[in-house]
């Protein structure tokens, strides 16, 4: 029996190169400069992919070259997505599962919009609750995530994660802010209180004007992953660091 790869149970943070592309050649480029360079994972953001290539064919062939590196799926409500239900959206999860997708992220509002990307609406929680049971029946694993774009004491993060952990999700993310040097060191600290009180992996980011030490050493404190780029275009997210210089990091400090 072949074990699928896997998102969890890893010894050490995985690195994953997060590839965004508008067409399939490029993306495809993206997988092959990340695999030179080391990547351990890939994170799929199938939004950026115009709707005329988000067809079977076409996302197959993307996860046969990401193969055999696991490979995480997000299927946000922005980019080409725009306009899609979030009922839509829930299909899409479900879809890339059957593509290949190892990891689904379900951004935490969803069936609900809400302030922070955390909903508290009991019929959208039972309903992502049973979204979750479906991505877990396929064999894939569940990410959730609240991107808040705001920095968020210790006690806030902790409690969004409990969320995530109570709705069924393997691995909670958040993304909060930083701007400024005090708030990074704090974020880099509510880490550390999400290693020891959480009981599933995370994966805590910041955003905003301070976010490179934490994005760069962030799983030293505790994340399961790092999210990096191969190379900055266009479709790049600026806060991710370069995945070299991120194997650089990792393949030289012997506690990571």
């Amino acid at each position: 029996m072949i074990n699928k790869p896997t998102f969890l149970h890893q010894n050490k943070p995985l690195i994953t190169a997060m590839v965004q592309a508008t067409n399939p050649d490029d993306l495809i480029h993206l997988v092959r400069t990340a695999a030179f360079d080391g990547a351990d994972a890939y994170g799929f953001q199938f939004e950026k992919l115009e709707r005329k290539y988000q067809n079977e064919e076409t996302v197959k062939n993307i996860f046969a070259t990401m193969a055999p590196r696991p490979i995480y799926a997000t299927n946000y409500r922005f980019a080409s997505n725009q306009g899609k239900s979030d009922e839509e959206l829930a299909e899409g999860y479900l879809w890339l599962c059957d593509m290949g997708a190892t990891l689904i992220d379900v951004i935490g509002d969803l069936y609900a919009p809400a302030q922070y990307e955390i909903t508290r609406d009991p019929a959208a929680i039972e309903k992502q609750k049973a979204l979750i049971d479906q991505i877990h029946a396929k064999g894939c694993e569940v990410l959730m995530s609240s991107h808040t774009h705001t920095f968020m004491s210790t006690e806030v993060v902790l409690e969004i994660a409990r969320e995530h952990q109570a709705r069924g999700a393997d691995i909670s993310k958040i993304v909060t802010a930083a701007n400024s040097e005090e708030e990074e060191l704090e974020n880099l600290k509510t880490a550390t209180v999400l290693r020891r009180e959480l009981d599933i992996p995370f994966l805590f980011l910041s955003g905003g004007t301070h976010n490179h030490l934490h994005r760069s050493f962030g799983p030293m404190f505790g994340s399961c992953m790092w999210l990096t780029v191969p190379l900055y275009d266009e479709c790049a997210t600026p806060s991710q660091p370069l995945l070299r210089s991120i194997r650089a990091i990792k393949d030289n400090f012997d506690n990571i």
